[in-house]
């Protein structure tokens, strides 16, 4: 068993899309090990995306991952990174294929549902930061 970090984002949580997203997990095989709703800070937010604080949309994203609840969840299956990353989708929910999370629940590249580690050494990192 391995385990991964997912975020359901304010956009998904605003819609009420956190049950049907936690169904797809589980109906997926994760084993939803913790789990907690957060309203993140500013300070939170920059410090779990200060990998992209040069970048020219880190101002932006900060504002979205504060305007609203963020549901965390340490995920644990076999291959959780990948498989996570899989059920997720694309990034961008327009090229994400049919039936993944951010095709059914993304609005956008920002607006995307979901967050997922991108590695095993992240996704402890990540893990570690919010449990």
């Amino acid at each position: 068993m391995n385990n991964t970090l997912a975020l359901i984002k304010p956009d998904a949580m605003q819609k009420g899309f956190k049950d049907e997203i936690r169904k797809d997990i589980m109906d997926n095989g994760f084993i939803i090990a913790e789990e907690k709703t957060l309203h993140l800070s500013v300070e939170q937010a920059e410090g779990f995306y200060s990998i992209h604080k040069d970048k020219p949309f880190f101002e932006e994203l900060v504002e979205f991952m504060t305007s609203s609840e963020t549901h965390i969840m340490k995920l644990e299956k076999a291959n959780a990174v990948s498989e996570w990353r899989n059920l997720m989708g694309a990034t961008n929910p327009a090229e994400a294929d049919a039936g993944t999370i951010r095709a059914k629940y993304g609005t956008d590249i920002s607006m995307n549902a979901t967050h997922g580690s991108d590695s095993n050494e992240n996704a402890e990192i990540e893990i570690n930061f919010f449990f």
